[in-house]
């Protein structure tokens, strides 16, 4: 009687850790299953190819405009000094080739200035800033875009959530077996395409404001660039 009653008290205990064993496994085994990132985008349907597109269009735009931008702000730091030089020496052919010479909006503003050398101030920075205008508008061209996709790239992806739960819900109403797991697997899979279209939309607004954070630099240093050469216009010749 006493071992039976050992044996059965022996039984009850195991059971239950067999079975949380089991369920253990089984949750281990649940998570290990991983969604492929690839497998996602196919599933997300017909609009991940204009979501891919504009995706593709933003990396080409930021990285041509950021080459562009860059190229833009840089002079070399003895290109003022010997301008100054060559002006106060009287030297104003050595100054237009050397502004002529050297590839930069700053350059190109210099140069036009040296050109109305002799004309009134406001004549001389009427036409520097004409020429401003025009580098700063190459700076900022095809920049829009990046705003164009940050703006509709997210109703891309709304839109083909809103088509794929349209569709799922369809599916539901026409058949009597029906799962939790059906309805969650349907609905996870729609979402993908407002996913890529936040995403793509999040990025090409920050790669639309970080170029014109960048923009704002070049256009400050055509400005004090600028001054200085006023300045040099007002200062009297030796």
């Amino acid at each position: 009687m006493l071992l039976g009653l050992v044996t059965f008290m022996q039984d009850s205990l195991l059971l239950p850790k067999a079975d949380t064993v089991s369920a253990g496994v089984n949750a281990v085994t649940a998570t290990a299953q991983e969604i492929k990132l690839w497998d996602m985008i196919v599933k997300g349907g017909p609009l991940m190819i204009p979501l891919g597109i504009l995706s593709v269009i933003a990396v080409y735009v930021f990285v041509e405009r950021f080459i562009t931008i860059q190229k833009a702000g840089k002079l070399e730091d003895n290109f003022m000094p010997m301008i100054r030089d060559h002006i106060t020496s009287d030297n104003i052919n050595a100054a237009r080739s050397l502004s002529k010479n050297t590839n930069s909006p700053i350059a190109r503003m210099i140069d036009k200035g040296i050109q109305r050398i002799g004309k009134p101030i406001d004549n001389i920075e009427k036409s520097m800033e004409n020429v401003g205008k025009l580098e700063i508008y190459k700076m900022e061209k095809n920049l829009v875009i990046l705003a164009i996709v940050a703006g509709i790239a997210p109703m891309f992806g709304f839109l083909g959530t809103i088509a794929g739960m349209i569709q799922t819900f369809f599916n539901i109403s026409q058949t009597s077996d029906i799962t939790l797991s059906t309805i969650a697997g349907g609905i996870y899979v729609k979402m993908v395409t407002s996913a890529a279209g936040l995403i793509i939309g999040l990025v090409a607004y920050i790669g639309y404001s970080y170029l014109n954070a960048q923009i704002d630099k070049v256009i400050n240093k055509m400005e004090a660039t600028t001054g200085e050469f006023i300045d040099l216009m007002q200062t009297p010749t030796k």
